[in-house]
């Protein structure tokens, strides 16, 4: 009976052991690392996540490792919550935002993943990545817009671009063809009352001229921005010149 009772004791220790050095915050550390270095990324997120869980989430450097390793292995949700870790504790700033925007596109939480670009934006200003992000998005939402005919809608998702990076040119681009053209639909409808209403063919006139002048602010400031001799600027260029010209034919 002493040497079952001692077995037994000698079992309950060495299970004791093990658990303990199965989840030694130390060594959870080193095989995550090891898992992360040999892209075992399934291995490493669940050595940092039970370590992190452990030391309640107070290590941003695995916090972030986390989130990179949550979001190679297609767990959005996780990546999200250890990317925020990041960066409610300034590591990794603008990688961190990135990963966790990236994370939230993933979910389709296209609000959620705009405002923390421009969170981003905010707190690490002019990082050329969250700035591309954020300057996509909005364009892609201005050309969306004006596809569906809400100028209004349009407009302010290029003048979103704009606040970031003023010398965007697809947003100066999109914002002089979106003003003049809304001029010219304008003066068109307004056409047939030269004669029959001149008063408010002048007013509707008035309307048209104000957008003329607002294309050409923005067409002017992009030109500049612009060289004939790169293929890619040059069609953009050769359009903005056009408009130009079109915006001081009407403003004669």
């Amino acid at each position: 009976m002493k040497k079952l009772i001692l077995s037994l004791a000698l079992c309950c220790a060495a299970t004791t052991f093990f658990a303990q050095e199965a989840t030694d915050p130390a060594k959870l550390i080193n095989e995550g690392k090891a898992a992360l270095e040999a892209k075992n990324y399934q291995e490493a997120y669940t050595k940092f996540s039970t370590y992190l869980t452990q030391t309640n989430n107070q290590d941003s450097v695995i916090a972030y490792n986390c989130g990179v390793c949550a979001d190679k292995i297609k767990k959005p949700a996780e990546a999200v919550k250890y990317f925020d870790i990041a960066v409610q504790k300034k590591y990794n700033l603008a990688n961190a935002y990135i990963g966790k925007a990236g994370a939230l596109k993933d979910l389709k939480k296209n609000d959620e993943y705009v405002a923390t670009l421009k969170e981003g934006l905010e707190a690490v200003p002019g990082n050329k990545t969250l700035t591309k992000l954020y300057s996509n998005y909005y364009i892609n939402a201005g050309i969306t817009a004006q596809k569906a005919g809400k100028v209004e809608e349009a407009e302010e998702a290029y003048k979103q671009v704009l606040a970031f990076q003023e010398n965007n040119v697809n947003a100066l681009y999109s914002l002089g063809a979106l003003y003049f053209n809304n001029g010219a639909t304008i003066l068109k409808k307004a056409t047939p009352l030269a004669t029959s209403d001149r008063a408010k063919y002048d007013e509707e006139a008035a309307k048209a001229d104000k957008d003329f002048k607002e294309a050409k602010t923005y067409l002017e400031k992009l030109v500049p921005l612009l060289s004939a001799d790169k293929p890619a600027q040059k069609k953009m260029l050769d359009n903005a010149n056009n408009l130009l010209k079109q915006v001081a034919e009407q403003l004669k």
